[in-house]
């Protein structure tokens, strides 16, 4: 494996200039010791305003040429996920370590297969960032200082207005990324996976009981609506219901996580976590903010396991149980995997 990153500055490469990138190069600026020495883009425009917008001094279409003239010590993949493990396995062989956008691959077989490739060259990380959020993380934090007790039950219910509108225009998901809208694979995939990884890191080890998805848009090639039942340890019951085309909600997901104990149950509801029936007031978040927060903070892990030898937090190796997890639940639902 190439050696750590220690105090000097960090070279870093971005790959990617689309509509998430903004809220990566965010992160990406506010680390200190890190230099974000160029950007690539096969739409050479999109690439050039990123550039000006965040002050990085050159642009490619080209990865390969990227990494060759910029010898970088990292890049951060915000590609679609068809080319993650191209760009990752050049990425590799030059020597450079890898941060790597969510879902990692299509499929657990190319992810594992990816996984293999790669070995211990360089450090890998996936940027799944959900782990991250400030009210996922003391929702966590609280769970493990037994303060419901052993966990029996957990129910995540998930909505947003994404991929509808009821005026007949374009949905906001479908206008910021509309290549999704010919993913055969979509709420799974591409948002609820996000759930599944915080769900697994705050409950522990997760099983795929049953699944069924379903169509409010008719015009996705993709499901909108899902109910996924798992179970966990100790027989604890998990269900995470979710739906991207519910009217009179956000266009952004907002999330409702019941996790019931044998001490008490505790309560994440939109912007506010509580104890259900306690006096104690509720720990409150905002929302617009912490979502800028947990890019940030992905973007921190990265730098300080790169710094010091520490496994990510979001490691490949753990990441892969959340793809399995996702992958899992559309075998149960019926769905055919990419072959």
């Amino acid at each position: 494996m190439s050696a750590t990153v220690s105090n000097r500055p960090l070279k870093v490469a971005i790959a990617g200039a689309g509509a998430i990138s903004q809220y990566h190069l965010a992160g990406w600026k506010q680390m200190e010791g890190v230099e974000l020495t160029a950007i690539c883009d096969p739409v050479p425009e999109k690439a050039q305003v990123k550039a000006r917008e965040y002050g990085i001094a050159r642009t490619y279409t080209d990865f390969a040429q990227m990494l060759a003239a910029e010898k970088p010590d990292a890049v951060d993949i915000i590609t679609p996920v068809g080319t993650h493990a191209p760009l990752t396995r050049l990425a590799a062989d030059a020597g450079v370590h890898v941060c790597c956008q969510k879902p990692l691959c299509a499929t657990v077989a190319e992810a594992r297969a990816l996984i293999d490739y790669v070995g211990e060259r360089v450090r890998f990380m996936v940027h799944e960032n959900y782990r991250y959020r400030p009210h996922y993380a003391l929702m966590r934090r609280w769970i493990e200082e037994g303060r419901i007790g052993e966990v029996l039950h957990a129910r995540m219910v998930v909505r947003s207005a994404s991929c509808f509108t009821a005026d007949g225009s374009e949905p906001f998901l479908l206008k910021r990324q509309p290549y999704l809208r010919q993913f055969k694979r979509l709420l799974l995939f591409e948002v609820l996976i996000h759930q599944l990884d915080a769900m697994r890191v705050i409950l522990g080890p997760l099983q795929v009981q049953s699944a069924q998805v379903a169509q409010v848009n008719r015009e996705l090639a993709g499901e909108d609506v899902a109910v996924v039942t798992l179970a966990g340890r100790n027989g604890m019951t998990v269900v995470l219901d979710g739906n991207i085309s519910a009217p009179g909600y956000p266009p952004l997901p907002v999330d409702r996580f019941e996790v019931m104990g044998t001490l008490g149950t505790l309560v994440y509801d939109r912007d506010r976590l509580y104890f259900e029936g306690s006096p104690e007031a509720p720990a409150l978040f905002d929302l617009a903010k912490n979502y800028q927060i947990c890019f940030t903070a992905a973007v921190q892990d990265f730098v300080h396991g790169l710094r010091t030898g520490e496994a990510f937090g979001t490691d490949r190796l753990d990441n892969i149980h959340t793809l399995e997890l996702m992958e899992a639940s559309y075998v149960a639902a019926g769905v055919p995997i990419p072959t």
